[in-house]
């Protein structure tokens, strides 16, 4: 996501963060569509009057949800990223932190996957936060593989982000159990046949 197409964003006020971690469990809990900001204000114990004064709409709202869980997860997968030194263990450290991530804070599966299958349009406020993490995802796999297998990183970044997507969606379905995990080993071979067949230097 860059700079054009951001999403407008509000200051956070005591009662605003009251409201955005009550929107924030009952959107993923009960979807974006099902909560109403009476709903909203009630489990945060605010008026409406305040809600749309600080935020100005349920949008904004959503927004403001969506941001917040893009900014902690990217938070979170920098700190661990940068305690790696190894070019092959950073790739398979987002796997790891992925799978810490999805058991910690989403059981139902990966929020911006869910939000979009209630937010597709592209004029929707959100629609940017959405598209701009998984866009943000593919470009990080990529540079995370090009010190490896400078020559494939393109395609092999595109492998790898399928693998991850895949296992985001298959954990949250519970189609079988450990997705992650399975996403992990298949990283691990993906790399290793990668820089196996790299030309040396």
């Amino acid at each position: 996501m860059s700079a054009t197409d951001a999403p407008r964003r509000v200051p956070m006020t005591p009662a605003a963060r009251r409201a955005l971690a009550a929107a924030g469990r009952l959107f993923y809990e009960r979807g974006i569509h099902a909560v109403g900001v009476d709903l909203i204000a009630a489990e945060a114990g605010v008026t409406k009057k305040t809600l749309y004064d600080r935020f100005g709409s349920k949008d904004q709202i959503v927004v403001e949800y969506l941001a917040d869980r893009d900014e902690r997860w990217r938070a979170r997968l920098a700190e661990r990223l940068d305690a790696c030194p190894s070019p092959r263990g950073r790739v398979l450290t987002v796997f790891d932190v992925s799978h810490e991530w999805m058991d910690e804070n989403s059981p139902r599966g990966c929020g911006m996957v869910n939000a979009h299958a209630e937010i597709d349009d592209p004029s929707h406020p959100a629609y940017a936060i959405i598209t701009g993490q998984k866009r943000w995802m593919l470009t990080l796999f990529t540079d995370l593989v090009r010190p490896l297998a400078p020559a494939s990183a393109d395609t092999l970044g595109r492998a790898l982000m399928l693998l991850h997507e895949g296992a985001l969606v298959a954990f949250g379905l519970r189609i079988f159990p450990g997705a992650l995990e399975q996403a992990r080993e298949q990283a691990a071979v993906l790399l290793d046949g990668a820089v196996g067949r790299a030309p040396a230097n």
